[in-house]
C-alpha cells in the first residue's frame, strides 16, 4: 500500500526580541542593565560636545592637539540625557525612555530615536517602542531605518495585519534598482507571522503601487503568490504566478513558484511552467537551466518517467556540458531498472563535476557515488560498491554513506551489525538520535523485515510522543507486519490527538476499503483526507477504489483517472485499471497496467490484482 506522505526574518542588531503582543507596561530591570550602551554613548555625545576624541583614539590621533568641534549638546541636553540613563539603572525603564524619547524630538538626532526604541524594547514595551520609531520616521522622512525597526516590532508582537505601512515607506525609499530585490525579501521577512490571511492582505495592500507599475509588477505578483502559498491557498498562488508570467513570459521567479506548486501537484501548474520552457531560451539566459533541472526532478519523483527522459533528451543537446544532466540521467535510468546505462550516465557525471571551472559539485558528486554503490550492491559486488562509498569523504553524508554500507552487511547476512553501525557513533542530541532511528528504519523496510521496522518506530515514539509523522510510520508498519487490528488503533489515536492530519485518514479508510470492510465508514474517513488534502493523488486513488467497493463503477473511474493523471503510479494503475476490466473496456485496462509495470514490475498491488483476474498484459 502506497501511502507514505513524501528562513527566518530579516533583523538588526536591536532586532525585537521576546515582547509581549501589545506590551505596554514597563517592568522593573536588574541595576546595572544597559551600562555599556550608556557608556558609549554618553562617551560619544560628550567627546563631541568637548571637541576631543575618547582616550583610546588620542594616544594614534595626529595631530596631537584637535580643534574643538561644535556640537549641538549643550548641557541642558547633556544633563537631560545623563538623567534618563540614571533612571534606568535605578529600574525606572518608562522615565529614561521619556527623557530620551523627548531629547530626540527636540533635537532629531538618528542615534538618540534608535536609543528610545532600544530602552523600549529592552523592557519588553512594544507600543511605546513603536511609538518611537514612528516618531523617528516622521524626523528622518528619508530614512529606511526606523520603517524597518517598525516591521521587526510589529512581527514581534504578531501583528502581521499592521505591517502594510512599512512596506509601503521600505519599498518607496528603495533605489528604483532595488525595489524589485525589497519586494523578494517580504516573503522570508514574514516567513513566521502565525496569522497568514492577515500577513498576506497586508502585503496585498503595501503592493498596490508595485503592481501598478512595469517595473515591479512582476516581482509583486510573485511576492503576492508566495504569501498565498504560505496561507495554503495554491490555486490564487497559481493564479498569481500567471499573472507574472503574462507581463514577463521568461521571469525565472515567477517559474520558479510554478515549479513549487508543481512539487504540490497542484493542478494547471504543469502546463503553465511547459509554457515557460516554450519561450525562447536566449530570454531566461543562465537562470533557465537550473529550473529545467529542478522541473526534471520533480518528473522523476513523480515518477512521470516518459516526461523525464524527454526533457532529458533535449538537455543533453543544449546542455551536454552539465553535470547536474548525467546524474538526473543516471537516477532515472536506475529507477527504470536499467543500471548498466545508469552506470555510463554517472560516471560521466563525475567526469564533468571534477572539470568544473566554479561552483561547488560536491554534493552531486556525493548522490552519483551513493548511487554507483547502490548498483554495485545489487550486482552483489560488495567489493566495488565499499570502494565508491570510500571516495566519499565529507562528514555531513556520513549517515548516508553508514546507510549504505549497513546495506551491505546486512545483505551478507550481518543484520545486527549493520544495524550497530548506523546507531554510532552515539548520537549527541535528539534531532542526530532521530535521524539514525530513520535510517535504521529504511534500512530495515528494505529488506521487508516490517515487524522489526514496527518496533524500531515504537522506539521512535516513545521518545517523541508528540511527532504525527513517527507515529503514523508506526502505524504504517503494523500493517505491513500483519498487525491490522494495531495500525487501526495507533492510526485512531493519532486521528484523536491531532486532527488535521489527513495522511491517518486516508491509510485507515484505505484499509478498511482494501479490505472491504465498513466500506460507509471507510468513504468518510476518505472524504475528510480528500477535504484536507484536496490534490493528493493517493488519496483521490483511495476514494476512487472505496467508489468501486461501493459498486459506484462509473464515479470510480473518473476519480481514478484524475488521480493517475495527477501521478502516474503502479498501484494507481493497478486500481484504474481494475475498473476499465469490470467495465469490459478490456483494451484500456491492459493499456493502464501495461504503463504501471513500466514504472514498477514488482509492486505488489499491481502484481495481485493481474494474479487474480489472470491477467497478462
Amino acid at each position: 500500500m502506497n501511502r507514505d506522505p513524501s528562513t527566518r526574518a530579516t533583523t538588526s542588531a536591536h532586532a525585537p526580541v521576546g515582547l509581549r503582543p501589545g506590551g505596554t507596561a514597563w517592568p522593573t530591570r536588574a541595576a546595572g542593565a544597559g551600562r555599556p550602551f550608556t557608556v558609549l554613548l554618553l562617551g560619544g555625545l560628550l567627546a563631541a560636545a568637548l571637541g576631543t576624541l575618547p582616550r583610546a583614539a588620542q594616544a594614534d590621533a595626529t595631530p596631537p592637539n584637535p580643534e574643538p568641534v561644535a556640537s549641538d549638546l549643550d548641557a541642558a541636553l547633556f544633563y537631560q540625557l545623563l538623567l534618563g540613563e540614571i533612571q534606568l539603572r535605578q529600574n525606572d525603564p518608562g522615565a529614561a525612555f521619556s527623557l530620551v524619547l523627548d531629547a530626540a524630538n527636540r533635537t532629531r538626532r538618528a542615534e538618540l530615536y534608535r536609543r528610545a526604541v532600544d530602552i523600549a524594547l529592552q523592557s519588553r514595551a512594544g507600543q511605546a517602542a513603536l511609538n518611537a520609531t514612528r516618531d523617528w520616521a516622521q524626523a528622518h522622512p528619508t530614512s529606511e531605518e526606523p520603517h524597518r525597526f517598525e516591521l521587526q516590532i510589529l512581527l514581534a508582537l504578531n501583528r502581521p495585519g499592521d505591517t502594510a505601512a512599512p512596506l509601503r515607506q521600505l519599498i518607496r525609499l528603495a533605489p528604483p534598482e532595488r525595489r524589485h530585490e525589497v519586494i523578494a525579501a517580504i516573503p522570508q521577512t514574514l516567513a513566521r507571522a502565525t496569522d497568514t490571511a492577515a500577513a498576506l492582505a497586508a502585503v496585498q495592500d503595501a503592493l498596490r503601487p508595485a503592481l501598478a507599475d512595469p517595473a515591479t509588477a512582476v516581482a509583486a505578483w510573485v511576492t503576492i503568490g508566495r504569501l498565498q502559498l504560505q496561507a495554503q491557498r495554491p490555486q490564487e498562488a497559481l493564479a498569481s504566478a500567471r499573472q507574472a508570467l503574462s507581463r514577463q513570459p521568461h521571469a525565472p521567479t515567477a517559474a520558479a513558484l510554478v515549479l513549487e506548486l508543481l512539487e504540490r501537484e497542484q493542478a494547471g501548474a504543469l502546463p503553465t511552467f511547459q509554457r515557460f520552457l516554450q519561450t525562447p531560451p536566449a530570454a531566461t539566459g543562465h537562470a533557465r537551466l537550473p529550473l529545467h533541472l529542478t522541473y526534471v526532478r520533480i518528473l522523476i519523483d513523480q515518477r512521470r518517467w516518459a516526461e523525464a527522459a524527454a526533457e532529458l533528451q533535449g538537455l543533453q543537446q543544449t546542455a551536454a556540458q552539465s553535470p547536474e544532466v548525467w546524474l538526473l540521467q543516471g537516477t532515472l535510468d536506475l529507477q527504470q531498472r536499467r543500471p548498466e546505462a545508469a552506470e555510463t550516465a554517472l560516471r560521466r557525471h563525475l567526469d564533468l563535476a571534477s572539470q568544473a571551472p566554479e561552483g561547488d559539485p560536491r554534493q552531486g558528486q556525493i548522490q552519483a557515488l551513493l548511487l554507483l554503490a547502490q548498483i554495485a550492491e545489487q550486482r552483489q559486488d560488495y567489493a566495488a560498491a565499499n570502494a565508491w562509498l570510500d571516495r566519499i569523504d565529507h562528514a555531513a553524508d556520513i549517515l548516508a554513506v553508514q546507510l549504505r554500507r549497513a546495506s551491505l552487511l546486512a545483505r551478507q547476512g550481518q543484520l545486527d551489525r549493520a544495524r550497530q553501525l548506523l546507531r554510532q557513533p552515539p548520537a549527541r542530541s535528539d534531532a542526530e538520535w532521530r535521524r539514525q532511528v530513520l535510517a535504521e528504519a529504511q534500512l530495515l523496510r528494505d529488506l521487508g523485515r516490517y515487524d522489526l521496522v514496527f518496533v524500531v518506530y515504537g522506539e521512535a515514539t516513545e521518545r517523541f510522543p508528540d511527532d504525527a509523522d513517527l507515529a503514523y510510520e508506526q502505524a504504517m508498519a503494523a500493517e505491513k507486519a500483519g498487525r491490522p487490528d494495531e495500525m487501526e488503533r495507533l492510526l485512531r489515536a493519532l486521528i484523536a490527538r491531532q486532527p488535521d492530519y489527513h495522511h491517518a485518514y486516508n491509510a485507515l479508510g484505505y484499509a478498511l476499503a482494501d479490505r472491504n470492510q465498513r466500506l460507509p465508514e471507510a468513504k468518510a474517513l476518505i472524504q475528510r483526507a480528500v477535504a484536507l488534502a484536496p490534490q493528493d493523488a493517493y488519496i483521490l486513488d483511495s476514494l476512487g477504489w472505496v467508489e468501486f467497493r461501493l459498486g459506484n463503477h462509473t464515479e470510480a473511474l473518473r476519480i481514478l483517472r484524475d488521480a493517475h493523471q495527477r501521478r502516474p503510479d503502479a498501484e494507481i494503475a493497478a486500481h484504474l485499471g481494475e475498473v476499465h476490466w469490470v467495465l469490459q473496456q478490456r483494451d484500456a485496462a491492459l493499456t493502464v497496467w501495461r504503463e504501471g509495470l513500466q514504472l514498477n514490475p514488482d509492486n505488489p498491488t499491481l502484481q495481485e490484482t493481474l494474479r487474480r483476474l489472470q491477467v497478462q498484459p
